[in-house]
Order: C-alpha cells, then structure tokens, then sequence
C-alpha cells in the first residue's frame, strides 16, 4: 500500500495557532505521523492499480465464458443433429412395423374370407 500525504510543519502550526505550546504540537504531530505509517491504508493510486487488475480479469473471464458459450452451442448442435438422425431411424421403424401389421392382418383377413367361402360352398 502507499503512504499518505502528512504534512507534518503545517500540522504543527495549526495546533500551535489553536493554543498548544510548539513541544505539545511536534509532539501530537509526532504520533499522529506514526499512526500514519503502521495504518494499512489505500491510496487513491493503490485503488487505481486495483480497479486496472480488476478490469483486465474481468475481461479474461469474459473472453473465456464467450469461447465457452460458443463450445456448448457447437456441442448443442451436435446432439441436435444426432436426435433428429435417431428421430428418422425410429420413424422409419415405425412405418416398417405399421406395414408388416397391415401386412399381416390383411393375410389374416384373406384368410378368414377364404374360409368362410370354403364353409359357405
């Protein structure tokens, strides 16, 4: 983290022009400038060079989500295509088995009406 701007001499005339004896002031100063120095705090710069890292792994994941977004679509498509295939396969299948049905219960008719013309003779 960065330091913070402390002017030390115009800190020390304030509290002298608002009464205290100059040892008081350097002495207030004093402490006021070590607290300073053992605070860890963010400068305007250090939350500068934060928001400048933030932006650019913002950016990263945004260029990895829309990469990954376009392997899912592609993925997407993919398995789209192969149901439409397997959904083919099974409508034929369907037709196939509705013609051997038809086929048989027309064998299955003829038949009957072949026996009920032999009975009927």
């Amino acid at each position: 983290m960065g330091q913070v701007a402390f002017d030390t001499q115009e800190f020390v005339e304030k509290l002298e022009s608002s009464g205290l004896n100059r040892e008081q002031a350097k002495a207030i100063t004093l402490v006021v400038r070590q607290s300073h120095e053992v605070a860890d705090l963010a400068t305007k710069r250090d939350l500068e060079d934060v928001r400048k890292d933030l932006t650019v792994q913002i950016a990263d994941v945004r260029k990895d989500l829309s990469a990954e977004i376009g392997n899912v679509r592609k993925d997407m498509e993919i398995v789209r295509k192969d149901l439409q295939l397997e959904m083919a396969g099974i409508r034929s299948e369907q037709k196939l088995i509705g013609w051997m049905l038809s086929a048989g219960v027309l064998g299955i008719f003829s038949l009957v009406v072949k026996a009920f013309l032999v009975t009927a003779l």
